[in-house]
């Protein structure tokens, strides 16, 4: 006895699958031009009323880190280094949702594990 799948399943075989990865290959190719072209951005937050500036990659990576002269105290160096953490967090928070909405626009929302 055979099964029989219902009408619109099956049947395309090779040009269903040719097509199928024809979609894919395309998916990676704009993924890899939005990760090409987010590595070239920069993003930039700051803590402590903009007493600390942190401007990160889209590669993730720390560019510069400013400090204004007025929030350097010697007796609390822990504030002045919370500050930092702050500024640097949110920045590298900006680039990652940033990053993760374009690719989620190009992959239709799919869970793609690997490809970004």
């Amino acid at each position: 006895m055979k099964a029989r799948l219902p009408q619109g399943y099956g049947g395309g075989g090779a040009a269903n699958l040719q097509q199928l990865a024809r979609q894919a290959q395309k998916m990676q190719e704009q993924m890899e031009a939005i990760t090409a072209e987010l590595e070239e951005k920069e993003y930039t937050a700051t803590s402590g009323g903009d007493a600390v500036k942190a401007t990160v990659t889209g590669k993730l990576e720390v560019k510069s880190v400013e400090i204004k002269p007025e929030v350097i105290d010697p007796d609390d160096a822990e504030m002045l280094g919370d500050l930092v953490t702050a500024a640097v967090n949110e920045a590298l928070r900006a680039a990652a949702q940033e990053k993760e909405e374009r690719m989620s626009a190009v992959s239709g929302g799919m869970n793609l594990p690997g490809m970004f």
